[in-house]
């Protein structure tokens, strides 16, 4: 028994060592919601910077159930549209910037966006809520999804028989991600928010999950309104340029 004591008199304090420089040595969780604003710098263009207006169509005519019942046709050519665009984009400093944080954060990145840019400039835990561009899904069964990268034509099935429509949240239909992304959120050290207008329901209440005492940071150009929040720092910037100065504020 004696040999057994001394034994973890000399472990205890190596134990106790190793686990505050395990503590010492986690990364703090940053969150950040990106909006449509982040990839404006890549050439993608967002239906609010034109009059309601989406590459020249009316949202309700290309992006709803409703639209999709009128005129699939329509809806599968827009949506085919925004896929070589996207393609044709490149990531941006702001992507980046995002991306290389991960080197001293958890960083989670939760995105109103249906493009590829976070990922592609080397963000590795990502989650879409409106869905994916370079995804499709059955009609019949929402969780028959594959890839992607060309054009869906009508007559294109899913393995159960059903016509494929793009793996994307259209107006009116409810947002299945939330309930991941709402714990994500609440479980944030830092919060950030980048590009957007926080107008789209239900993605601009996920501001009202952060902790009080968990420091934000809201980028945009033109700041969005929001109820007033503790521990705020707002960067009224274009997202390359204020995710640069965020990146200065958390490295310094």
């Amino acid at each position: 028994m004696e040999s057994g004591s001394n034994n973890m008199i000399y472990l205890l304090p190596d134990f106790f060592a190793n686990n505050i420089l395990n503590l010492r040595m986690a990364k703090q969780k940053l969150v950040v919601l990106s909006g449509a604003g982040i990839s404006a710098e890549s050439g993608l263009r967002t239906f609010r910077d034109s009059d309601g207006l989406w590459e020249g169509y009316n949202v309700t005519d290309v992006a709803t159930p409703g639209a999709w019942r009128k005129n699939p046709q329509l809806v599968l050519s827009f949506y085919n549209e925004r896929r070589q665009n996207i393609a044709d984009a490149k990531p941006n400093a702001a992507h980046i910037g995002l991306a290389e944080l991960e080197k001293d954060f958890d960083v989670t990145i939760i995105t109103q966006n249906i493009d590829d840019l976070h990922e592609r400039a080397g963000s590795t835990n990502v989650v879409h809520l409106h869905g994916e561009i370079f995804k499709m899904r059955s009609v019949g069964d929402e969780s028959l999804i594959s890839e992607i990268r060309g054009d869906i034509k009508l007559g294109d099935f899913a393995e159960d028989g059903t016509q494929l429509r793009p793996h994307i949240v259209w107006f009116e239909e409810p947002v299945p991600k939330m309930e991941e992304a709402v714990p994500i959120v609440y479980a944030a050290d830092i919060f950030v928010v980048v590009g957007t207008s926080l107008a789209v329901y239900p993605a601009a209440s996920l501001v009202n999950y952060v902790a009080l005492e968990t420091p934000k940071y809201i980028i945009d150009k033109k700041i969005p309104y929001t109820a007033p929040m503790q521990n705020l720092l707002v960067i009224e910037k274009t997202a390359t340029e204020g995710i640069g100065e965020l990146r200065k504020i958390l490295l310094r």
